[in-house]
């Protein structure tokens, strides 16, 4: 890795969101899976401060994540950064492709993210609106799939670079099992994002690219 470690640091970001949003959604966290409305009013007022102090939290680390990717998607090398090592034209062109599945990853994540950030603030400042499920669901809906696309493409860039095939995988497989979760529940818990990308950002604080120097 080169001094500035940019995976390293990119992976750090996404890590540190990932635990944030994590804290973020601690408080009353009961509460996802209470089914009786009043109750969930009950529990959301008698414990609105650190409610509403966790919905603050977890809109930080929606926003961190992503730009955290944004962060790798910059330190992946293109065609022109990494020369043909073997001499044989086009050898590193799918370093190009997992650039560009990169952004397009980053790119979904920042994209989604205003949906559920919105939706965090109507959360804390309508306890009652969120407890009898009030609103529409669309905001959270648009965040979630595009969480779906930004994990496939996430998983094209991995499986496009020399990392460790699993962590590739993971990210490529869980595309289709939460979309099709997705589209079967019209919801999901989106801790579950959470796990593959934060999986990512400490695979990527621990990998020892060395072409890294080059980019």
């Amino acid at each position: 890795m080169s001094g500035n470690h940019p995976y390293r640091r990119a992976g750090a970001v996404i890590v540190a969101g990932t635990v944030v949003w994590f804290v973020g959604i601690s408080p009353v966290s009961r509460v996802y899976i209470t089914p009786d409305d009043a109750e969930r009013l009950r529990m959301l007022t008698s414990g609105r401060r650190g409610w509403i102090v966790g919905q603050h939290l977890t809109a930080v680390g929606t926003v961190a994540v992503p730009v955290g990717f944004a962060a790798f998607a910059r330190a992946v090398p293109d065609t022109d950064g990494v020369p043909d090592t073997d001499g044989v034209p086009g050898h590193n062109a799918p370093r190009g492709k997992a650039k560009k599945w990169a952004f397009a990853a980053a790119a979904a994540l920042l994209a989604g993210a205003p949906f559920f950030v919105s939706s965090l603030a109507r959360r804390a400042s309508d306890l009652e609106g969120f407890a009898y499920r009030r609103g529409s669901n669309a905001p959270f809906l648009a965040y979630s799939g595009l969480h779906v696309v930004a994990l496939a493409a996430l998983g094209g860039s991995l499986l496009s670079l020399p990392t460790q095939r699993w962590i590739g995988v993971t990210a490529a497989i869980s595309a289709p099992v939460y979309g099709a979760i997705l589209v079967a529940k019209k919801d999901i818990p989106p801790f579950c994002f959470y796990l593959v990308e934060g999986l990512t950002g400490a695979y990527l604080m621990a990998w020892k690219e060395p072409e890294a120097d080059q980019a």
